[in-house]
């Protein structure tokens, strides 16, 4: 049956919604695909649900290909299995959680690894199981603090996940590389150019995980790759430290006069101008900037924390939320943030503007042994025998040659500065360029992190129980579809690849007189005996302005004109995507529009 305006359930919309930032996210709601209804949350329209059921498809038959066997988990669970793998907690704010009638502790499902391990633990007791590769294709949930570009970043949201079952680390290697070859063809076969990074695991855990960024400048994630072949998300990009520095000619430490001097600019000023040097003017990279930043933990604990960073550099606290996750224990992702003065209230000796990680030139203020107990960690950049100017944590006052290793340490080294362009890349491949892109997929080696947490141990070839390794895998669905989106438009409206359009072809009946919409009716009929699908505009006493307007902005690429040219037998054939259109004889209509079809 053809999809016929006068009676599908669509509206569509000349003005972009007032909340829309990107094009995807215009012309979906524009288009009649989908419906906000509540921030990051959308209502699916026939229109969208026909376009994202043959993503899904796309999806489906390359798990398949794969031999992964689809399941189906609901949204809804218990608390349990997540308190055994600590991510009731881990997750912090984004998981949604709530209680039923009798106080049960339930969630909204952000991802299903507790579950399927539970699963297979139920189902499978043997290596001769194994290996075993299982996924669905449903909505998850995360609160999203910021929600924003539509179906790009929301809180509810479809995605295929997909988990690998292996008696052998062999064969989570295996099962990695699969799906790794499964994601390419899958983004390959929906038109999108794919750059694959290396990534972080995050609360993920495991051992290894890559990205699959779509490239666009409205992406949120910055990644970076190198002429030679490096491709890295900036939270896993690692600096390429200097060699350890010989101090022993650097005089000892010294505190001079740096009036009014808070700032690193200022500071280059006033030690150029106060005390300069021989060897040529100070810079910036000859400072330490000391940043204090407020770390919220999964627990809920909030901790204050310094980070010693060169002048030259910016914090990058994304960076920073990955290192501190694992450098304080946290065991998963932290919020990170600049400190505020409310956090600093008990630590009355700090300075504003004059913070360093000396007290005193022997004793220091910042780490777990300094009066003020706030753990201290420096940037890779900042290596054993390195001299810096910093603060003295007195006011108008900085230390000139204070030495790392020497004259202070730290608790730790951290990635903390921002990725900048031209930046080395870590193997050696040459400088770095950065780039943003959209996260469509991600893969990780999980290992054993959640067979352990739930018990999920098969017995071996000699009788003895092992625990089984596993990967995960994930596929942005929704988000894949506002890819393509934002990947297949103009200034009209979408233009859909021809295997993801809702329809084959729209027709579109304009004219006046009752012969155009007969013919029209009768040449639908046609196109419909020879396979095609139809969307047909049949909509009475609507002028052929708004028919075409809509026809640009529902993105068909092929569109078929039934209009003023119908009583000299002949209809025009529209190609969205090029803009081109010919006349064609009415008796050869529905063999043209077979091969416009068919030639993709």
């Amino acid at each position: 049956m053809a999809l016929r305006l006068s009676t599908l359930f669509l509206r569509t919309l000349r003005e972009d919604p007032v909340d829309a930032e990107v094009d995807s996210h215009k012309l979906l709601v524009r288009a009649g695909y989908i419906r906000r209804a509540a921030p990051g949350i959308y209502s699916w329209l026939p229109l969208g649900l026909t376009v994202l059921g043959k993503v899904e498809r796309v999806v489906r038959e390359e798990m398949n290909a794969i031999g992964g066997q689809e399941v189906h988990f609901p949204a809804l669970l218990p608390r349990e299995p997540y308190e055994a793998t600590n991510r009731w907690t881990e997750y912090g704010e984004n998981l949604f959680r709530l209680q039923d009638r009798k106080g049960s502790d339930y969630l909204l499902a952000p991802t299903h690894e507790e579950m399927f391990t539970l699963l297979v633990k139920d189902l499978y007791s043997s290596y001769k199981d194994l290996p075993v590769t299982l996924y669905q294709i449903q909505t998850k949930y995360r609160d999203e603090a910021r929600p924003r570009a539509g179906l790009l970043r929301g809180r509810e949201f479809v995605m295929k996940d997909s988990y690998s079952f292996s008696a052998d680390d062999a064969g989570l290697d295996e099962a990695y590389l699969a799906h790794r070859g499964a994601y390419q063809r899958i983004f390959e076969r929906l038109g999108l150019e794919m750059v694959i990074v290396r990534a972080q695991s995050g609360a993920m855990g495991g051992s290894r995980s890559e990205e699959f960024l779509y490239a666009t400048p409205i992406g949120e994630d910055t990644f970076v790759r190198s002429e030679g072949g490096y491709a890295a998300n900036v939270e896993a990009v690692t600096t390429v430290a200097p060699e350890p520095v010989d101090a022993s000619a650097t005089p000892a430490a010294h505190v001079e006069h740096t009036p009014d001097s808070p700032t690193i600019e200022t500071l280059v000023d006033r030690s150029n101008e106060l005390h300069p040097r021989e060897e040529g003017e100070w810079t910036a990279a000859d400072t330490l900037k000391n940043v204090l930043v407020a770390v919220s933990l999964p627990t809920g604990e909030r901790r204050v924390v310094g980070v010693g960073v060169p002048g030259d550099r910016a914090v990058d606290l994304k960076r920073l939320e990955v290192s501190l996750g694992v450098a304080l224990g946290a065991g998963g992702e932290v919020e990170v943030e600049q400190a505020q003065d409310s956090d600093l209230r008990s630590f009355p000796m700090l300075v504003k503007g004059y913070i360093g990680p000396g007290l005193s030139l022997d004793a220091p203020l910042l780490g777990e042994d300094s009066p003020t107990g706030i753990p201290y960690f420096v940037d890779p950049r900042v290596v054993e025998g390195s001299a810096w100017i910093t603060g003295a944590n007195l006011r108008d006052r900085h230390v000139f040659d204070l030495v790392m290793g020497r004259d202070f340490a730290a608790d730790g080294v951290v990635e903390a500065c921002e990725v900048r362009e031209g930046d080395p890349a870590p193997d050696g491949s040459g400088p770095l360029s950065t780039a943003r892109g959209i996260e469509m997929g991600h893969i990780f080696a999980l290992g054993r992190k959640y067979a352990e947490a739930l018990g999920l141990r098969v017995l071996d070839a000699n009788g003895k129980l092992t625990t089984v390794t596993m990967g995960s895998y994930g596929v942005g669905v929704t988000r894949a579809l506002a890819a393509v989106a934002e990947a297949n438009h103009d200034e009209k409206g979408l233009i859909w690849p021809r295997h993801l359009t809702p329809a084959d072809l729209h027709v579109v009946a304009t004219g006046k007189g009752p012969e155009i919409m007969e013919g029209a009716e009768a040449l639908v009929a046609d196109l419909e005996a020879a396979g095609l699908e139809v969307l047909f505009d049949d909509r009475p006493k609507v002028s052929p302005g708004v028919k075409f307007g809509d026809a640009e902005l529902l993105g068909v690429p092929t569109v078929l004109v039934v209009g003023r040219g119908f009583k000299d037998g002949t209809v025009e054939l529209k190609d969205r995507r090029s803009g081109e259109s010919r006349e064609i004889p009415l008796d050869n209509a529905v063999a043209e529009a077979i091969a416009e079809v068919r030639a993709g």
